[in-house]
């Protein structure tokens, strides 16, 4: 209905809807070049952010669809160039873009992002030269991040089997694109956290544009690197293609055979290497034991020979023989003197004492008193008459005077048992009264005595 002064009468919807045909209709397909900010992007995956100059500003949405193709990530400050279309937002009475595809508005803003991005963070002291640390020299296993489907990980394979073959475990990874930052960071951080960690990483992709390499000057990339325990190798791109993550890292190498060139050595260097040492340490050898020769030859001529050594030692020993008797025959001689000096003291003493005891003997017995001496015959006696009696209680004679007799073989050796007796033909038996044994005959004929003829035997009784 028309109003009052031909004033057109919309609702609030019937007026947003034509704003919004009448706009689409008109700007169906549009380019815009402008700077990005308020970059965001919420749980639905779709980012929202808006495109600036100098005199204005346009809010910007891009789908998730469209947001997954882009090779780069937007952030603030980077100019670029949108296309999509435009249309409005009802709720909020605002137009906006709806961004189908997004590209950089050049090279030279890209570089100046990046550039930016390295001062920030080689301030942090990311790209410190003191932070770099040597490749190890022959590792036992080699981590490789990249494209398990592209050319790059073929090469290094085939640089190591030519080289010196390793165990190589490759962590698969998206190289470009939407979430290739993510998972290059993710692998590196996993090949870390590994129980049996790689002893080197090798972080590698093929050559491509700035957009392709973008991936690897991404921040969250970066800081991986550069806190990885393990020794890191960037081979991004070609020799002339860098990345923030080659300052990062340990090692760059210019392309991704090079840096399986500098993860080991060469085999065959090696080995014709060791045979050059071995070859030169049996020269050396050689050498050392033809001059410790000549010089043991020197010295032996120098040494005295064994006859020159004793020589001296033996005609000192004769010296000394043909001396010892002399000396011994000095030496007794002065001993006999001192001996002589020391015994005529004694000769005299030893004479006077004599002298006096014979003159004591040669003074008559008159002179000694009777009743010591007869003191001393009456103990003397007693003693004899003792020793007499004691001899009597011991001799086996008077044992035999008590009706004991001693057995006794023919030849006198005496039997000490029964058994012995049963074995013998002829006895003999002694008793007290009568030094000569009787002969008894034992079982049989009496044998013969050592004192009767051969005549018969005859018996004797007990």
């Amino acid at each position: 209905m028309d109003a009052p002064g031909n004033a057109h009468e919309f609702t609030v919807s019937e007026l947003s809807s034509a704003l919004k045909r009448s706009i689409e209709e008109q700007f169906g397909s549009v380019r815009l070049r402008g700077e990005v900010s308020g970059w965001k992007v919420p749980a639905s995956g779709h980012a929202y952010f808006a495109l600036k100059d100098d005199a204005a500003l346009i809010d910007a949405v891009m789908w998730k669809g469209q947001r997954a193709r882009l090779n780069f990530r937007p952030e603030d400050g980077m100019e670029v160039v949108a296309t999509g279309r435009l249309t409005t937002y009802p709720g909020r009475s605002k137009y906006q873009i709806v961004v189908e595809s997004l590209e950089l508005a050049g090279e030279g803003a890209l570089l100046a992002m990046i550039e930016r991005r390295k001062a920030m963070l080689a301030a942090e002291g990311l790209f410190a030269p003191e932070r770099k640390r040597p490749i190890p020299w022959l590792p036992e296993l080699i981590g490789v991040v990249t494209s398990p489907t592209g050319a790059v990980i073929r090469d290094i394979l085939h640089r190591l089997g030519d080289r010196f073959p390793r165990d190589v475990l490759v962590w698969p990874v998206k190289v470009q694109g939407d979430g290739a930052a993510e998972e290059v960071a993710a692998a590196i951080r996993g090949f870390n956290a590994m129980a049996r960690r790689p002893d080197v990483l090798i972080v590698a992709r093929g050559g491509g544009s700035i957009e392709d390499l973008m991936a690897f000057n991404e921040e969250i990339v970066v800081r991986a690197a550069a806190a990885s325990e393990i020794p890191l190798i960037s081979a991004v791109g070609h020799e002339t293609d860098t990345t923030l993550i080659d300052f990062a890292s340990d090692h760059r190498a210019p392309t991704p055979t090079a840096a399986a060139e500098l993860a080991v050595p060469v085999r065959t260097e090696l080995v014709a290497g060791v045979s050059s040492f071995a070859a030169r340490l049996d020269r050396c050898i050689a050498k050392a034991a033809e001059g410790r020769a000549e010089r043991l030859h020197l010295w032996a001529a120098r040494l005295p020979t064994p006859a020159a050594i004793l020589g001296m030692k033996t005609q000192r020993l004769d010296d000394v023989g043909e001396r010892l008797p002399r000396a011994l025959r000095a030496a007794l001689q002065q001993w006999q003197g001192r001996y002589a000096q020391a015994a005529e003291p004694l000769r005299a003493a030893m004479r006077g004492r004599i002298a006096d005891a014979r003159h004591d003997l040669a003074q008559p017995a008159a002179r000694l008193r009777p009743t010591l001496l007869s003191g001393l015959a009456r103990r003397a006696s007693e003693r004899a008459a003792a020793a007499a009696r004691l001899l009597e209680s011991l001799s086996p004679l008077a044992i035999l005077s008590r009706g004991y007799a001693v057995v006794t073989r023919p030849d006198g050796s005496l039997v000490k048992s029964a058994g012995e007796a049963r074995r013998e033909v002829r006895l003999g038996l002694r008793f007290g009264d009568s030094p000569e044994p009787v002969d008894v005959a034992v079982g049989g004929k009496p044998r013969k005595s050592a004192r009767e003829s051969d005549a018969p035997l005859q018996a004797k009784l007990l």
